[in-house]
């Protein structure tokens, strides 16, 4: 039994210039933290014949062309793996909320396939497998932030060069600093679940038909997140806040369905009783509400609460993927 532990990530500045339709042009640039929600894979040989995958369904199938779980089928193609095998994964948060669980369930199921054929892969390879499974054998229209921070961890500020090298660089940050910032950000479950592909889609046409100012608002997203790095790096924390809201403000108005009239109703109260600024982590639409604090966290916190929305509490964490139980 092999059993591999992936973090979720936040994206901190710069989201959406991973996209290939902006990065093969421009050259892309995030900042992104993994945090102690984790994603669970379990890989078991299995006694019988067939294949057993079971996540939020459970398939059993004779061959890896027959299951139903895009990335798990890529996976267990990629890797030539044919029979007898169980795979089950277990989710800290649940899909479709911001926190790029799509990367990091193909992170970790790559993780537990090369640990079970005893080959050691880096976490830049591994997490650029997941990016080729997602780009060029699924064809989604996905970016490559979630598999690369999921895979190496840590507070990193990501660059990605026209043919889609990423450099990866940790954030020079006090441990102090750190501190301040997990205790400054606020996260809200708003309870909508939304569809990334169909929003990252819509922003990746966009911007490779050059429609409106899609490409506009996109290098001024990777300006604010730029500054964004360096605000941290200063330990600028109030200065980080009034750029998350410089930014939201930009990417709601990249593509219909970033946000919505009860998300933006939301955002005003948590401003009105002290946010600094936020944003809806991931693609936007619904997930997780992610603020920024410097004082007035109790009046935000009820101020929302009245609104039904719960918090969760993360930390940002330092390692990537790894292989916990192997056996």
């Amino acid at each position: 039994m092999i059993v591999s532990r992936t973090p979720f990530r936040l994206s901190l500045g710069g989201g959406g210039t991973d996209l290939p339709a902006y990065y093969s042009q421009h050259g892309g640039f995030f900042i992104s933290g993994a945090v102690d929600k984790y994603m669970h894979i379990v890989l078991n040989d299995r006694f019988e014949p067939g294949i057993r995958v079971s996540y939020s369904q459970t398939e059993i199938v004779d061959y890896p062309e027959s299951i139903h779980h895009p990335s798990v089928r890529e996976a267990m193609k990629l890797l030539n793996f044919r029979d007898r095998i169980e795979i089950v994964s277990l989710a800290d948060v649940p899909a479709a909320t911001g926190l790029g669980s799509s990367g990091s369930f193909a992170v970790g199921l790559l993780s537990a396939l090369h640990a079970h054929q005893k080959v050691v892969k880096t976490p830049e390879e591994i997490a650029e497998e997941a990016c080729d499974i997602a780009q060029n054998k699924l064809n989604e229209p996905s970016g490559k932030q979630d598999e690369y921070t999921a895979s190496l961890g840590g507070l990193r500020a990501y660059e990605i060069d026209r043919r889609g090298k990423v450099t990866a660089t940790p954030l020079r940050m006090h441990e102090d600093a750190i501190a301040e910032l997990e205790y400054g950000i606020l996260m809200f479950y708003t309870g909508i679940k939304r569809s990334a592909s169909e929003i990252l889609g819509q922003q990746q046409k966009k911007m490779t038909k050059k429609s409106g100012d899609a490409i506009e608002k996109m290098h001024l997203i990777k300006a604010i997140g730029l500054e964004s790095r360096k605000a941290l790096e200063r330990g600028e924390l109030h200065r980080f806040g009034e750029l998350l809201d410089e930014h939201w403000t930009v990417k709601r108005g990249v593509t219909n369905g970033m946000t919505t009239d009860t998300i933006d109703a939301w955002y005003a109260i948590a401003k009105k009783n002290g946010a600094i600024g936020g944003k809806v982590v991931g693609a936007g639409g619904g997930g997780f509400l992610m603020l920024y604090c410097d004082k007035g966290r109790q009046e935000v916190r009820a101020a929302l609460a009245k609104e039904g929305l719960v918090e969760h509490r993360f930390r940002f964490v330092f390692e990537g993927s790894k292989v916990i139980y192997n056996v």
